[in-house]
């Protein structure tokens, strides 16, 4: 009776620790790109090991030989196209659902290539790094300081979110200001 009180509690506790193990990591994390080349393990099953094949004996002379059989040996599997640079990382939300916020990343907005009034309001965990391209120093404002930590380098405004909250992004162009409402977690 006390070696099965033993048991259980060993199974008790080996579950346990598989739960906090399991419980660790909750955020996404995206693949590292993939280097262009032969498949890797991790890209294509295994194949299992092909059984020998008798050998086929000689036909006489005269009568239709067969092909050999392919029974048993592996089929080729294509490899998986690598993602190229340049490509996006994320997928679109679906339809139906409204878009999610993303995690602590970096958004490039590069001002030559956007439509600025098409982008109303993001959604971004603590963390996250807006990167504005291609705009003068000192015309990105913020209306919530406090909440941000900004910096300007060739072209570039960074703006990451330091705290939770919410932050009205002005951006200047063509003569107008656009404003993006970010919601912080």
């Amino acid at each position: 009776m006390i070696s099965l009180r033993r048991a259980v509690a060993g199974v008790l506790t080996a579950f346990a620790a598989v739960v906090a193990v399991a419980g660790c990591g909750t955020d996404a994390v995206s693949p590292l790109p993939v280097q262009p080349g032969g498949p890797t393990p991790s890209t294509s099953p295994p194949t299992p090991p092909t059984p020998p094949t008798p050998p086929v004996p000689p036909s006489p002379v005269g009568s239709p030989s067969r092909p050999p059989s392919t029974a048993g040996r592996p089929v080729p599997v294509p490899p998986t196209p690598a993602r190229t640079r340049g490509t996006p990382r994320t997928t679109p939300p679906p339809t139906d659902a409204p878009p999610a916020c993303r995690g602590a990343v970096r958004y490039d907005l590069p001002l030559a290539e956007t439509e600025l009034e098409l982008l109303r309001s993001l959604c971004f965990a603590t963390g996250a790094v807006l990167r504005i391209q291609g705009i003068g120093p000192g015309l990105v404002t913020v209306d919530r300081p406090e909440l941000v930590s900004q910096h300007y380098e060739a072209g570039v405004v960074d703006i990451r979110f330091v705290r939770p909250g919410t932050v009205d992004v002005t951006i200047p162009k063509e003569d107008r200001e656009h404003t993006i409402t970010v919601v912080v977690r």
